[in-house]
């Protein structure tokens, strides 16, 4: 790309926010060149908002650090001198879905890491390797709100990316039930443990919302483009618990799952490795060289071990076995903020780029 196309991270300073800017320091497409966050941190530069309040292992970027954050309210103004914007805003969802199509309707698309629209029936929820189609119904979203070049397209919850992919590579066995338990970082809920000193230790058997975008989500990626709208999957039926547990990345999931054809174990697993999507055919900056890996050692896989995997944006599978009262059961791991959160999104601004979506104002 010979000119870098300008980005706006809204609702910037907080963790998901921070994640985007490390990711795109140095990103051979994009280049942070507005930050925006609530009206109290507007005003201040990026550095000033977020001292003893960063979250990340590297340095703020030095072309971020001094940039003064917008009111990420004053959607004319933020929008005016970007190209798009990511979304990781922290409002109530009836807020979110009006500021996202605020931006939107200045001709910014906006890529979002919040759940808002997850289920507005013409935005794609997008995992890029699993179902790239799906964008073809930003046409039609851009009638509803008048636009030509602008949207809002968002990426799913964190915690299916440890779990749904391997399901979607075994789908020409025709999976119909599974049972997934997950095992969820504390930075998914926006914390480190500085931040949520009872969680060393602890482990909490719930997390609001979280069972019901387990079990439903996964059947919108892997659903179909229908007079304008996504159509969900029907076929498969997944049940969920969602647990948080004293780690600080990564989402683990045990899962059960029944077939309705008989594969074996080395066909399952030569269809993880074998699997590829779009941003590899395409070589897309962000893309893991091979998105799902499967680990043949007992104990894996292991978030000390595991969850950089591709620099975070890959996926880890082990555990395979057969199961007495289900067909087949495995572990999954994924990197929640990277693959789960900012990195879903980044790959997927990625993608949007590559197929014409989001381009130069």
């Amino acid at each position: 790309m010979s000119e870098k196309l300008k980005v706006g991270i809204l609702g910037a300073t907080g963790m998901v926010g921070q994640r985007f800017i490390d990711l795109l320091d140095n990103h051979p497409w994009f280049e942070v060149t507005a930050v925006a966050a609530s009206p109290r941190s507007a005003g201040h530069t990026y550095a000033e908002a977020v001292e003893g309040r960063w979250k990340m292992e590297k340095d703020i970027p030095e072309n971020v650090k001094n940039l003064t954050i917008l009111n990420v309210n004053e959607v004319d103004k933020v929008a005016a001198d970007v190209d798009f914007v990511f979304s990781a805003v922290d409002m109530s969802k009836d807020e979110i879905k009006k500021i996202e199509e605020e931006y939107a309707k200045t001709e910014t698309p906006v890529v979002s890491n919040n759940s808002a629209h997850r289920w507005t029936p013409d935005v794609p929820m997008i995992v890029p390797e699993i179902n790239p189609e799906h964008a073809e119904v930003i046409h039609d979203q851009r009638k509803r709100l008048g636009t030509k070049k602008g949207f809002v397209a968002v990426k799913p919850n964190c915690s299916i990316q440890s779990y749904a992919p391997a399901l979607t590579a075994w789908m020409p066995y025709e999976p119909y039930e599974a049972v997934v338990t997950t095992y969820q970082a504390i930075s998914g809920a926006g914390k480190t443990f500085k931040d949520w000193p009872e969680m060393e230790g602890n482990i909490i058997p719930f997390i609001s919302g979280e069972e019901e975008k387990s079990e439903r989500e996964p059947l919108r990626i892997w659903g179909h483009v229908e007079n304008g709208q996504i159509v969900p999957a029907t076929g498969v039926t997944i049940t969920s618990q969602c647990i948080r547990v004293p780690i600080l990345y990564g989402h683990t999931a045990a899962a059960f799952v029944k077939f309705k054809k008989n594969p074996t174990k080395e066909q399952l697993i030569e269809a993880l490795r074998s699997f590829e999507g779009e941003p590899q055919k395409l070589n897309l900056p962000s893309a893991p060289k091979q998105f799902i890996q499967y680990l043949e050692e007992d104990n894996r896989p292991q978030v000390a071990l595991d969850v950089n995997y591709e620099r975070g944006f890959g996926v880890s599978i082990g555990r395979l076995r057969e199961d007495t009262v289900y067909d087949w059961k495995f572990v999954g791991l994924s990197h929640n903020t990277i693959r789960g959160a900012a990195g879903g999104g980044v790959l997927c601004a990625e993608l949007l780029t590559a197929k014409k979506f989001i381009e130069k104002k």
